[in-house]
């Protein structure tokens, strides 16, 4: 199992890349409580966590096709440093907004809706990245697993010491260390040794190329499928994390910590999601591993729901995390081994405004029906909806094996490893 989960770690390009981004994302975890927390701690309002969430990813939604049209047209290594620069730049300009303490709610939307924009160009270039930075190219599917346990391992991570710091320190050292952390992943990226670009003739404009990969997607049932089903889970199930704060300070009645807690340990459960992806062999079949784990993903928000003892709500938050993260590395993996090559960019920007663009949606209707039905009742709800997607998931799965095999063999298309 060993040797199958850490194969990606043979290209020297990509362990740099892991490092340095590893340190980067606690900071960008430890930004991402503090900002919830401060928000929530000014309003104490849950519409307004549903607006922050809306701010800081409905630019990705607007400029993610334009973000993946640049990611296909541009060097996608000098396109990523340029995205983690701005980045780092956002983190050192909200540090001394909260340090001087003058600052309103507004200001601190507008920063987060910035990074935002900054996001919409930067998860294109760097998901295409990885692809370049793996030697063997039957690694990317451990390469990117390995990128969500990261992710993850950051979300784990990142929470617990933001919910610390803020109690012991301020809320100031707590952006301040986000921004210091992107010091490694900058450091890392510049380490790097990539083949030399070799810039490719384009005869089409931006909106043209865009067209080209919205047919593209169109014409390409086993990916359009994918990010319909991302679209759904992003719009109706995942902006759950939004009322997270509200359970961590009105129902369990805590503070900071308590609500770093939680989220870490939705983390700790998608990074044992993650790893268990990693360690799966090639030949797996990923779309029912994926529609498994939405259901999952369901009974654990159900559960967690309505549940009032603290511990047992942090199993049941454990279980939802593990779920959750199939719906991020598995449809991710899907589409980076099945996309054309030259379509990489376009494809990725398609399942960004997918994962970026419906949470925000999402966050302010879960935001709205929150202030109407409950807390309680809402994450119930998105239980249940993530239940029924699980569900329809199989249905389509089944119908699909079964006009398989009712399909003469020679009409029948080649199959592929993630089939």
């Amino acid at each position: 199992m060993t040797i199958n989960t850490f194969n990606a770690f043979r290209s020297r390009n990509y362990r740099l890349y892991f490092a340095g981004q590893s340190i980067s994302l606690i900071g960008t975890w430890m930004q991402k409580t503090a900002v919830s927390w401060v928000i929530y701690e000014l309003t104490h309002s849950k519409f307004m966590l549903g607006v922050t969430l809306f701010a800081s990813m409905f630019p990705s939604f607007l400029f993610s096709f334009i973000g993946g049209v640049a990611a296909d047209r541009y060097n996608r290594y000098r396109l990523l440093l340029a995205t983690q620069v701005a980045s780092m730049a956002q983190a050192i300009l909200i540090t001394a907004l909260v340090f001087f303490k003058h600052y309103s709610v507004w200001e601190i939307i507008t920063l987060s809706a910035i990074l935002g924009l900054i996001n919409a160009f930067d998860v294109p270039a760097r998901q295409s990245l990885v692809y370049e930075m793996v030697d063997d190219k039957a690694d990317l599917p451990n390469a990117l697993a390995l990128n969500s346990s990261m992710v993850n391992l950051s979300r784990l991570i990142g929470p617990g010491i933001a919910g610390i710091i803020i109690e012991k320190l301020g809320d100031d050292v707590c952006f301040g260390l986000n921004a210091i952390s992107f010091i490694a992943v900058i450091g890392s990226i510049l380490m790097m040794r990539l083949p030399a670009y070799v810039k490719k003739p384009h005869t089409k404009n931006v909106f043209g190329e865009l067209k080209e990969g919205f047919v593209y997607i169109k014409n390409t049932p086993s990916i359009s499928f994918i990010l319909i089903m991302l679209a759904a889970i992003s719009l109706f199930v995942l902006p759950y994390s939004t009322l997270i704060p509200v359970y961590a300070k009105d129902i369990f009645h805590g503070t900071a910590s308590t609500f770093g807690v939680i989220d870490s340990v939705i983390g700790l459960g998608a990074f044992s999601g993650a790893m268990f992806l990693a360690s799966l062999k090639p030949g797996m079949n990923l779309k029912k591993i994926l529609a498994i784990n939405t259901l999952i993903f369901g009974a654990g928000l159900a559960l967690f729901s309505h549940e009032t003892y603290y511990y047992l709500a942090l199993v049941f938050a454990t279980f939802s995390g593990f779920g959750m993260m199939s719906q991020i590395t598995i449809s991710n993996t899907l589409i980076q081994t099945t996309v054309a090559p030259e379509m990489r960019g376009r494809v990725i920007s398609f399942y960004a405004m997918a994962f970026f663009g419906m949470q925000p949606l999402g966050g302010l209707i879960i935001g709205g029906v929150s202030q109407w039905i409950g807390v309680q009742n809402t994450m119930l709800a998105e239980g249940g909806i993530a239940l029924l997607i699980g569900l329809v998931h199989l249905r389509f799965l089944k119908k699909a094996k079964l006009n398989k095999k009712q399909t003469p063999l020679m009409e029948q298309p080649p199959v592929t490893a993630l089939q």
